[in-house]
């Protein structure tokens, strides 16, 4: 038992949490059941992992970008609060959980191996299920399954007398969720990329699909019938047509927004952090570090475009021969690569200013848990929310509801943590789904006990059925033959 459990771990330390050999493997996999010869199996394995580190440069740029704000507003103004962010929320876990539930961490690890095998259950017999989509973001099912290890042993501790029983039930919560998440970003993906071929697998999957859904409904006409105007169609006046260009678009809203909380922050703070080099020039920092906003955006998007492609076209080979109909799902950053890049940066924003009001409604209200916005969830949560709302709703919808998102995170994450005691110990993950969905789900199991888990598994498992029973005729097709799909909605469009 011990050498197969040897093997797992060494798969999931060095493949399954390093996303990138994750991406290879599944490129590989691919073009060996499409019969590849192994010249062009190595050439895509090595595109898709190197691209898919461009990306990791590109994400990990602006997260440490960031972090002279996230640090000065926890240090100089003296916030003893949770910060919510994936990383910060996984360490929550692994310090809290022994001595909270008298747990090891290391059964998180077990859950994600069980959830992934449910997952791909769940995709193989698609034509029970209805799923399609394979959950493939290694590092996020980590952080995932630390969270939801520590939710499920809250809500259900009469599971913890049997570790099998207890592993086994959030294998099937977390599966499910990994399942119907991705699937439910499916028809989305594909409309904003012209049938790319992947969906998404991250923190925001319910988001998404709620938030576009929202844009379509709220924003995507016009009283006059009219299309409603996107982002790219501004036509600015005279010199504010700079911000057209992504690059120099990004660049100003950073100079605006974050070099004022640098300078907020002042220059003897940056120097006793080691952020601003003693004599160093003030402006220059500022403007530096600003600017380094859109390289690193640049970085990713390049990254983007260096390894969809091969995913794409290879996991045709798993499609075809292994899960037939599925796609895969991929980090949330891919989509900043399609639709307006402009929406990056507003959706952004807004969803920074939605955060720092629901910080301030806290702290008036004197809420037992304070909450220190992290970059994750308040830039890919709320960019890759605004890519989607701008594309059905045009511009307000862009900016509306990521700043609705904003409030959500802070809002949601303060209670679930404050109640399941994670935000003593410092985080919580604190992204979309984990802010607004699994509160929900948590205190369902909590007070239905094993009636509770059985809704929330039955009512996760129906999503896939409702919306096959809602559109038979193209809940497939959008996977399997796009263009078809496209004459088959042109077609409908036509007849209303």
């Amino acid at each position: 038992m011990n050498f197969f459990l040897n093997i797992w771990s060494y798969f999931a330390t060095n493949i399954l949490e390093q996303p990138a050999f994750m991406i290879g493997l599944i490129v590989m996999l691919g073009y060996i059941l499409l019969r590849k010869p192994w010249y062009d199996i190595l050439a895509g394995v090595i595109k898709a992992i190197a691209g898919y580190l461009i990306l990791t440069v590109g994400s990990s740029g602006l997260v440490s970008n960031f972090r002279p704000v996230l640090v000065g507003l926890k240090d100089r103004f003296q916030m003893d609060a949770m910060v919510i962010d994936p990383y910060f929320g996984q360490n929550a876990v692994t310090a809290g959980v022994a001595d909270v539930f008298g747990k090891g961490f290391g059964n998180a690890m077990i859950l994600l191996l069980i959830a992934f095998i449910v997952n791909i259950l769940l995709v193989r017999f698609s034509r029970y299920t209805k799923l399609r989509a394979l959950f493939t973001t290694g590092h996020v099912q980590v952080q995932q399954s630390a969270t939801a290890y520590w939710l499920i042993l809250f809500a259900c501790p009469f599971l913890a007398k049997s570790d099998a029983a207890l592993i086994l039930v959030m294998a099937i919560v977390l599966g499910a969720y990994w399942a119907v998440g991705s699937d439910l970003t499916i028809e989305p993906c594909q409309e904003l990329t012209d049938g790319a071929g992947f969906c998404l697998a991250h923190q925001q999957m319910f988001g998404i699909a709620v938030n576009t859904w929202l844009a379509g409904k709220l924003f995507g006409r016009r009283k006059d019938g009219k299309e409603v105007k996107k982002i790219d169609d501004l036509n600015l006046p005279g010199f504010m047509s700079i911000f057209n260009e992504n690059m120099v678009c990004t660049s100003i809203l950073m100079l605006i927004f974050f070099g004022a909380i640098l300078c907020i922050l002042g220059r003897d703070y940056l120097v006793s952090q080691g952020f601003l080099a003693e004599g160093a020039s003030m402006l220059f920092y500022v403007i530096q570090t600003c600017l380094y906003f859109s390289v690193y955006l640049a970085i990713l998007q390049l990254g983007v475009r260096t390894f969809v492609t091969e995913l794409t076209t290879s996991f045709q080979g798993i499609a075809d021969r292994l899960l037939p109909g599925s796609v895969p799902g991929v980090d949330c950053a891919v989509i900043f690569g399609f639709g307006s890049a402009n929406a990056v940066p507003f959706g952004f924003l807004a969803g920074f200013c939605g955060q720092i009001l629901a910080i301030v409604a806290l702290i008036l209200l004197k809420s037992p848990v304070l909450v220190i916005c992290g970059f994750v969830p308040v830039f890919f949560d709320n960019a890759t929310i605004a890519v989607f709302a701008n594309e059905k709703g045009g511009i307000k919808a862009a900016l509306i509801l990521p700043f609705l998102s904003g409030i959500c995170q802070v809002f949601g994450s303060a209670i679930i943590a404050g109640w399941t005691g994670m935000a003593v110990y410092g985080g919580y993950l604190g992204m979309w789904d984990w802010a607004v969905v699994w509160p929900v789900m948590t205190a369902v199991m909590k007070y239905l006990s094993y009636i509770g888990i059985a809704v929330v598994a039955v009512v996760l498992l129906a999503i896939p059925q409702i919306r096959y029973r809602r559109d038979k005729e193209g809940y497939f097709l959008v996977t399997e033959d796009y263009e078809a799909y496209k004459e088959l909605r042109a077609k409908q469009s036509k007849s209303y």
